[in-house]
């Protein structure tokens, strides 16, 4: 995998509590959310939540995710790792190709997808036995199709606190491919560490640019940098965001 490298720019950043840990933003929209560490904590038990309880899902369960980078793109991932589920990440679409990856001519235990995608031609989504479309506004979605749940209504039937957490091993797998939660772990801090990425770094990232969970999620949280995910970047904006958002580091 060829990585880009981060532009360091200095800055002072905000500590603390109140401190965002992810922070989404739509340059199109003018959306703005902002998430401390608690909170994200509180959503990924929510998606963890509706993953184990609501759906009844296990360790070696199989999860498709076709999401862009957003902060319930987040939440989705990181609640289906909590509770050790196999998750297949899928930024693009495959235009018709199969999905090559052991047991992808079966269904997968969930299916999580934008409603944008769900309606493109191009894209091939994989059947699952329980369907969530996840939008990326700020509305509920207006229009749910017969097969599918709205993940933003379905989440709120769980709680926000901290889950039992499944015990997880090093050895157990992430991603349906058997790469190893060892194996994404260990990759995302080589990508910190090629980074030069430091805990209390804020890392700005083109969502268009880098939609691998590992460069905009995984990499930064493995050494506790925080993270600003900007959707339709304006990059003649970008010297303004990094003042307003105290970035130390640009992807």
């Amino acid at each position: 995998m060829t990585a880009s490298t981060p532009t360091t720019v200095t800055a002072e950043v905000p500590r603390g509590a109140d401190r965002p840990l992810l922070t989404y933003l739509d340059d199109a929209t003018g959306a703005r959310i902002d998430l401390t560490a608690p909170q994200l904590g509180e959503w990924a038990a929510r998606s963890a939540g509706l993953l184990r309880d609501g759906c009844g899902l296990a360790p070696g369960s199989r999860v498709a995710v076709l999401l862009t980078p957003h902060w319930r793109t987040a939440a989705v991932l990181l609640g289906a790792w909590s509770v050790g589920l196999a998750v297949s990440y899928r930024p693009q679409a495959l235009a018709g190709l199969p999905v090559l990856e052991p047991g992808g001519d079966r269904p997968y235990d969930a299916v999580f997808v934008t409603p944008e995608r769900l309606d493109d031609w191009l894209e091939d989504v994989p059947d699952g036995t329980h369907r969530y479309l996840v939008g990326t506004g700020v509305e509920p979605l207006a229009d749910v199709p017969v097969g599918w749940l709205d993940w933003s209504a379905e989440v709120l039937r769980h709680s926000d606190a901290a889950p039992n957490y499944t015990e997880i091993r090093p050895s157990d797998p992430a991603t349906p491919d058997g790469t190893t939660y060892g194996e994404w772990g260990g990759l995302a801090r080589e990508m910190a560490e090629l980074w030069g990425l430091r805990a209390g770094d804020r890392l700005l990232v083109d969502a268009a640019e880098h939609e691998q969970p590992l460069k905009w999620l995984l990499a930064p949280l493995s050494v506790g940098a925080s993270v600003v995910v900007c959707a339709n970047l304006d990059r003649s904006r970008v010297d303004d965001r990094v003042v307003a958002e105290q970035v130390t580091r640009v992807l």
